[in-house]
């Protein structure tokens, strides 16, 4: 039985007595204690290494103690078990080797047994629930399919994808082979992390606000709906960062338990497009972190006011940054835990 449940209850809709809180990245690199395992293990070695993931997906909770876990992985390991040679490179971020450059390449991809192709990530799971001892619940997760797309057309970051978006408007059932493919893949990965023991997911749809109103309901709407029905055993949290405008679509036309939320949406008008039936995640700008500890601490306080201690988790509104001194994260953390109205 979990020792602390609260962000549980929080997705379920029960009332408690203050809101939970997580950080996006919150294992990653303003821990020193990260920083010391990165100079010794490249990225993907410590993604697929079961004793490091648990190590660094407990870190924070053991240094920080926010009210759950987030599993250390990546959202491109989904393409890398499609075939798609993935890289960190410093100071450049992922490059993806081969990327889909035409209808053939599209429409020639195969969906795979997520469960054996990312099997490393299933015994992550498992030694980081053993290392947690239920203190806290576990969350993991995955790329929607849209961002998917985006990374393994584009071959790597961009601030507009404009490549990945030609593609779709060029080839548009290509892509929407792709989609498809990935939705499948994603759906079997998610249910297969949480029969490994996670007790909710989160799919991240970190490019979602590159598209309008209208392309966001062809390209991304029907495979988050797909996913949201076809994941089962725990709560579905959707990301779909800076898409604002589709919050009542998310909210009605999806099963998620929870939308998660950036910095561009007020708290009000998030309550208002989204109902009050569905829990709200999010939404402190990560630079913020930066402010002094007692500007941070003031606009927690503010922050939870304004969204209300039930059906809210406190979060970021993306990952946290590298620059950001630990005392800081653990100000955001602690002003949460020591909230009351």
């Amino acid at each position: 039985m979990l020792k602390n449940d609260l962000y549980l209850k929080a997705l379920a809709g029960d009332p408690v007595p203050r809101p939970p809180v997580w950080m996006m990245r919150q294992a990653g690199r303003y821990l020193p204690s990260y920083l010391r395992l990165q100079e010794k293990y490249d990225f993907f070695t410590r993604c697929e290494t079961p004793e490091l993931v648990a190590e660094i997906t407990c870190l924070p909770i053991d240094e920080i103690g926010p009210d759950a876990a987030i599993l250390f992985s990546d959202i491109l390991v989904v393409p890398r078990a499609l075939g798609q040679p993935v890289e960190m490179k410093s100071g450049v971020g992922p490059v993806l080797d081969n990327p889909i450059r035409t209808p053939q390449q599209a429409m020639a991809m195969r969906p795979v047994d997520a469960s054996q192709a990312l099997g490393y990530v299933m015994d992550g799971i498992r030694a980081t629930s053993e290392r947690l001892d239920n203190r806290v619940p576990l969350i993991g997760f995955s790329g929607a399919p849209w961002t998917l797309l985006c990374y393994m057309v584009e071959g790597r970051g961009s601030k507009d994808f404009s490549t990945a978006k030609a593609f779709c408007y060029q080839h548009p059932e290509a892509a929407k082979h792709v989609l498809k493919l990935l939705t499948d893949v994603i759906i079997d990965y998610l249910n297969a992390q949480i029969e490994a023991g996670v007790h909710a997911v989160q799919v991240f749809d970190s490019w979602a606000g590159l598209l309008g109103p209208e392309d966001f309901s062809s390209f991304c709407l029907p495979y988050l709906q797909r996913i949201t029905e076809e994941v089962r055993g725990a709560p579905v949290v959707l990301f779909a960062k800076g898409a604002w405008y589709a919050l009542e679509l998310l909210s009605w036309r999806t099963r998620a338990a929870a939308l998660s939320l950036d910095w561009t949406v007020t708290p009000e008008y998030a309550r208002q497009a989204a109902g009050l039936d569905i829990t709200l995640q999010g939404n402190f700008d990560p630079s913020k972190l930066l402010a002094p500890v007692g500007a941070i601490r003031q606009q927690v306080r503010q922050m939870i006011d304004r969204f209300g201690k039930d059906r809210y988790i406190v979060n970021l509104g993306h990952g946290i940054l590298p620059n950001v001194p630990v005392a800081h994260a653990r100000a955001f953390v602690d002003e949460v835990r020591g909230w009351s109205k």
